[in-house]
């Protein structure tokens, strides 16, 4: 049975205090209040430590969205060439530059850019300092990318040249050669301003960007092209000599397009008919340039053809292919010419019109064949300059396209071809209406020991007068043109016959010696390959060749393709797959150093002379090298900038 006590006053006293009073105090129900709030908060993530984080992380990726803004519009100017800061970037400025300009025009759709812009704090990032350290950032990002292809490649070549730009400061241009992933790149490395121009210096400059790079140059450099100034190509002390006592594998290879050029501006020099016709042809540019007969050039043009009129092409030394431009022009602008001439020398003006005449007077039968026969021969020295500054084109492509060249100007001295060039000139001189036939000579009187007699018989058959003029220009002119140019031909390429350059032949597989095994030790003996390894590899290579071939797999047309065919078995035929790389590692011409030329002159032009020889390099690079560029992930150049970035004014990690 439960037994009931009595309440107490002492229990009574105890639940109307102690707890109970605080649980009905205003603290403990604000506490309680305040532990609900955090329950919930924590169960919707919505802590003060939390919030806090949310706002940082928030604040970062603000800023490296802007940051990322930044270097996009600076990637843009780059690749397009175009100048980033403005003279006067102040905000009372009609015109901040391009960059400004950009920036301002995305800040009308992006409220964050908008926000940096405006902001009162100096955490712009649009200062020329910190558009230094972007644009250096993002070039040097490609250019551990070019880096780490070389060394996977683990061979390579240099090409070098240098040129003045506005300030008349020598720029090197520096631009690797190598093989990777089944195709030859040559690709854009640096700018660098040449203090010293003798070998010394030049080669101190060379090795410093090499080193500079982290490139192994004394093991791996396999070849080096330059130009034929004696500086760089002088056989002891020249920078070829002084890179190969530092690389000994370092190849030396004058440019073939340039040794190409040379021959040309050899022969016309050798010539003197040429020599004359050349500088007539300087003449006709130099009157049609001045104002008054241009713009009577251009109205004729209009006149006689249809579409866009052409200009008459300056000749130039150095320029590989202006002559046969300035040709081709003259040759189809040729009846245009005359007329313009013919126009200003009825005009009576001075000297314009002595000089007229006088140009007129020099287009003859003869300035036809002239005309027509360095167009036919110029033409194909046009085709292989354009084919030799492919950037994919290897040694023994070279060799077979200059052979082919020489071929080609053989066949020339057939009498069938000049009697087809000849019908060509006569339709010309047709079209313009010039003089076939030779002016008329005075009849010779018969000596009067001979009046009353009669020739009964002649000893031969007299030729014509344009059969002789015909046989004239073919001795006189047209054979040795085309002696001299087959003999600068072999003179400037017949050094190309060596051992390394039949080694090269013996990896392609068009050529009669296609894997020969004597030939292609001694070129392995250069590069300090296992010969023994070699041999085995040979032996395995061409069963494993034939096999792939009967499997219907394509065979290989060049060492290119060869060394594609290979890369899969690259392991187990690694002496023979290092030799394809080396063959095709060797450059051909310096064109890319040339092509980076023009890009320098778009870059640093008058208003840009101002610029630092590292913001050039890098524009160079990002420029060129524009594919590359366009394809950097922002994400990483953010990480990168934030590192390399030391005075940051905004939080990026």
């Amino acid at each position: 049975m439960l037994k009931i006590y009595p309440r107490t006053k002492m229990g009574d006293r105890r639940r109307k205090g102690g707890f109970a009073i605080h649980a009905r105090s205003e603290r403990h129900k604000q506490a309680m209040i305040a532990w609900r709030d955090y329950q919930k908060a924590v169960k919707n993530d919505a802590t003060l430590l939390n919030a806090l984080n949310k706002e940082h992380n928030k604040q970062i990726t603000e800023n490296r969205d802007y940051i990322k803004t930044i270097a996009e519009v600076l990637l843009l100017t780059a690749t397009q060439n175009i100048a980033q800061r403005g003279h006067n970037e102040s905000a009372d400025s009609d015109n901040k530059g391009n960059f400004m300009a950009i920036l301002e025009t995305i800040a009308k759709h992006d409220k964050t850019v908008k926000k940096r812009l405006t902001s009162i704090h100096n955490a712009k990032y649009t200062s020329k300092v910190i558009q230094n350290e972007v644009l250096s950032c993002l070039a040097d990002m490609v250019r551990t990318k070019i880096i780490e292809e070389v060394k996977d490649s683990e061979v390579f070549s240099i090409m070098v040249d240098e040129t003045k730009d506005v300030k008349k400061k020598e720029q090197i241009s520096l631009v690797v050669r190598y093989y990777f992933s089944g195709a030859v790149h040559e690709s854009f490395l640096h700018f660098e301003s040449a203090d010293r121009l003798d070998a010394a210096g030049l080669t101190d400059k060379i090795i410093h960007i090499l080193q500079s790079h982290g490139l192994e140059y004394r093991d791996n450099l396999v070849g080096q092209a330059y130009d034929g100034a004696s500086v760089m190509s002088g056989k002891y002390t020249g920078v070829q000599a002084r890179i190969k006592e530092q690389a000994k594998h370092a190849f030396y290879v004058h440019c073939s397009a340039h040794c190409l050029n040379l021959v040309l501006v050899d022969t016309v020099k050798t010539v003197p008919e040429a020599d004359q016709f050349f500088s007539l042809l300087e003449r006709l540019y130099v009157f049609t340039s001045g104002s008054y007969v241009h713009q009577k050039w251009l109205s004729v043009q209009k006149e006689m053809y249809e579409g866009a009129p052409r200009e008459l092409q300056r000749l130039s030394d150095t320029r590989w292919a202006c002559r046969y431009m300035s040709l081709r022009n003259i040759i189809d602008r040729l009846p245009a010419i005359k007329r313009v001439l013919q126009e200003i020398a009825h005009e009576h003006h001075g000297d314009r019109s002595v000089e007229a005449r006088g140009l007129l007077a020099q287009i003859d039968l003869q300035f036809i064949v002239y005309l027509v026969t360095f167009c036919k021969v110029f033409g194909e020295t046009k085709l292989l300059s354009d084919m030799l500054q492919s950037p994919s084109l290897d040694l023994s492509k070279a060799v077979d396209l200059v052979e082919a060249l020489i071929q080609t100007l053989n066949d020339y001295r057939n009498e069938s071809f000049f009697d087809s060039l000849w019908n060509e000139v006569l339709t010309t001189a047709e079209q313009c209406d010039t003089a076939v036939q030779p002016t008329a000579k005075r009849q010779k009187k018969l000596s009067s020991k001979l009046g009353g007699h009669c020739v009964l018989s002649t000893v031969g058959q007299k030729r014509s007068d344009s059969e002789l003029e015909k046989e004239s220009f073919r001795t006189g002119f047209f054979y040795p043109v085309l002696d001299h140019i087959l003999t600068e031909l072999n003179r400037r390429f017949s050094s190309r016959n060596c051992d390394l350059m039949n080694g090269i032949q013996a990896l392609n597989p068009k050529s009669d010696g296609f894997l020969k095994e004597d030939t292609l030790f001694s070129f392995a003996k250069m590069y300090e390959s296992n010969i023994e390894d070699l041999g085995h590899e040979l032996h395995q290579f061409r069963r494993i060749l034939e096999r792939k071939i009967q499997t219907g797999t394509p065979r290989p047309f060049s060492v290119v393709e060869l060394a594609s065919f290979m890369e899969p078995y690259k392991e187990v035929f690694f002496e023979l797959y290092k030799l394809c790389k080396v063959a095709v590692s060797i450059p051909v011409t310096t064109a890319s150093c040339e092509r980076s030329f023009s890009t320098l002159k778009l870059v640093k032009t008058y208003l840009r002379s101002t610029m630092t020889d590292e913001r050039l390099s890098n524009l160079g690079v990002l420029s060129i090298e524009s594919r590359r560029a366009k394809t950097l992930n922002l994400e990483e150049f953010v990480d990168l900038f934030a590192r390399n970035h030391k005075n940051r004014r905004i939080q990026l990690m």
